[in-house]
């Protein structure tokens, strides 16, 4: 009895914050389209979260590129489908591996930093400070944030594919000897318009959720210092429990595009 009034009770706290992350998006709609806009902050955003992530995400996608295509090999040669090797990893890392793991490494980096950011300056009074003194701190922190997100992980997400790319590039180069102009030739040939306009169409989701949510945490952060790193944490999990759910909308959507 105790376990199902717990389950219950966690159920509900569940439904309340969606129902209150939703609120904290339809302000920010509200907010993006309203001026004055703050420019600078929105390009000292883009800058420390798009620049910043390059080196992370460039190593993650080179390996991700060598490990595909090393695991691969030896199934497709045992096959004799080694000459499938550049469309199957090709459209692989287009269409899901390159968008959802750059997604979540930027979750890892950038929505923990939003997070703890907004969180310390909320526990610090620096945003009471900040509505007191007649400013919009939401317009000025969340919206910023929120937009350089939404902006940044598609360049993020393409860097990313390149990288994995040249890494799968190699591996055939050294193992199969495979000129790299011939690999990238045979990749761009597999690759439709219909590959690349979907995976596109959800980096800028997977962008704007990493950035609501890490806003959202650290925007209503409270408990003190302790709440900081709670802020912290808890974006990370759920900014990356919703990417999976926004790739699954986004994949279901696009097979019903492909049917058509």
């Amino acid at each position: 009895m105790a376990r199902h009034y717990q389950f219950i009770t966690e159920l509900k706290l569940f439904f309340i914050e969606i129902g209150e992350l939703s609120f904290f998006a339809t302000r920010f709609f509200k907010e993006v389209l309203k001026p004055p806009w703050e420019f600078k902050e929105l390009f000292r955003q883009c800058y420390n979260m798009g620049l910043k992530s390059l080196m992370l995400v460039g190593v993650t996608g080179f390996i991700i590129g060598l490990v595909l295509t090393l695991q691969s090999r030896p199934t497709l040669i045992e096959f004799g489908a080694v000459s499938w090797m550049p469309n199957m990893v090709g459209i692989s890392i287009v269409r899901e591996i390159g968008p959802v793991i750059t997604a979540l490494i930027c979750a890892g980096r950038i929505a923990s930093g939003i997070g703890a950011e907004l969180g310390s300056m909320r526990v610090t009074e620096q945003i009471d400070a900040m509505e007191v003194s007649g400013n919009n701190p939401y317009k000025y922190l969340v919206v910023t944030r929120i937009a350089a997100t939404t902006l940044m992980l598609p360049l993020l997400v393409v860097f990313g594919d390149l990288v994995a790319l040249y890494g799968s590039a190699l591996v055939e180069n050294i193992k199969g000897n495979v000129s790299y102009q011939l690999y990238f030739n045979t990749v761009f040939d597999a690759l439709e318009f219909a590959d690349l306009v979907p995976a596109t169409v959800k980096s800028f989701f997977f962008g704007f959720t990493i950035g609501l949510v890490g806003c959202y945490k650290g925007y209503y952060t409270k408990k003190g210092t302790a709440g900081v790193g709670v802020a912290a944490n808890t974006a990370v999990v759920m900014a990356s429990l919703l990417l999976f759910f926004v790739d699954f909308i986004s994949v279901f959507v696009s097979d019903i595009f492909y049917d058509l």
